[in-house]
């Protein structure tokens, strides 16, 4: 069976019940690829998952992050009803709230491709042609992930980072749209502390509130034109 993509929202949803089910997607994959290289043929060979959601307000820390980057303590978190995960993806910290689509794709690379920079540059793609629909001149920045815009200061629109178990990946990408920027306030986003470099939403950048749907529908029509890969109806 070709690669086809299953699309999933799973809406407002906590942020340990998303990891939890993205492990058991990717698992689904992993468990896939098992039978495959057994010379077995899984009837649901070239499946791949492509989850939306958004997380209440939580700020997560990857794995070669440093915990000095939370610049607010336990009380601050608890009494502003904030959750603090340390967790598997790759990168620093980064806020996940209402108003952001966070996107995580569950697929297994090497159906696609086996080049973990390659697939991030990928993702990165994805965001620039959405931002180009909007109006917007998105870019990479050298020596860090996700998508920038502007001059003086670089703003970050987009964090990226992910995980890969057997070249299946988890984890994905945080495109703010209509996203609350105080949140960033009480973190060093992404580790990065230059001055000349900050965090914008397209609210702020378009200076309207704009329809998350409308967004997810772009996000999902140049994934599937940049993956070269269909949805399964």
């Amino acid at each position: 069976m070709k690669n086809h993509l299953i699309v999933q929202n799973w809406g407002a949803i906590d942020y340990a019940e998303a990891w939890k089910r993205q492990g058991e997607l990717q698992q689904e994959l992993i468990d896939i690829k098992r039978q495959r290289n057994k010379g077995l043929s899984p009837s649901d060979n070239g499946k791949h998952y492509l989850i939306f959601c958004q997380h209440p307000h939580v700020y997560t820390l990857g794995k070669s992050g440093s915990e000095d980057h939370l610049l607010v303590d336990e009380d601050f978190l608890k009494s502003h009803e904030v959750s603090y995960y340390k967790i598997n993806r790759g990168g620093d910290i980064t806020y996940h709230g209402p108003g952001q689509w966070v996107v995580y794709p569950v697929m297994d690379l090497e159906l696609i491709y086996t080049d973990i920079h390659r697939y991030i540059r990928s993702l990165e793609e994805v965001i620039i042609l959405v931002l180009q629909d909007l109006g917007l001149q998105g870019y990479r920045v050298d020596d860090y992930t996700g998508v920038w815009i502007g001059d003086e200061p670089r703003r970050k629109i987009c964090a990226i980072g992910v995980h890969l178990s057997r070249w299946v990946s988890m984890h994905g990408l945080a495109f703010n749209i209509n996203t609350d920027l105080n949140y960033f306030n009480h973190i060093v986003p992404c580790g990065i502390q230059e001055k000349n470099k900050e965090v914008t939403s397209l609210s702020e950048e378009l200076n309207r509130k704009l329809d998350m749907k409308e967004v997810q529908e772009m996000i999902l029509k140049h994934f599937l034109e940049v993956f070269e890969i269909q949805e399964k109806k």
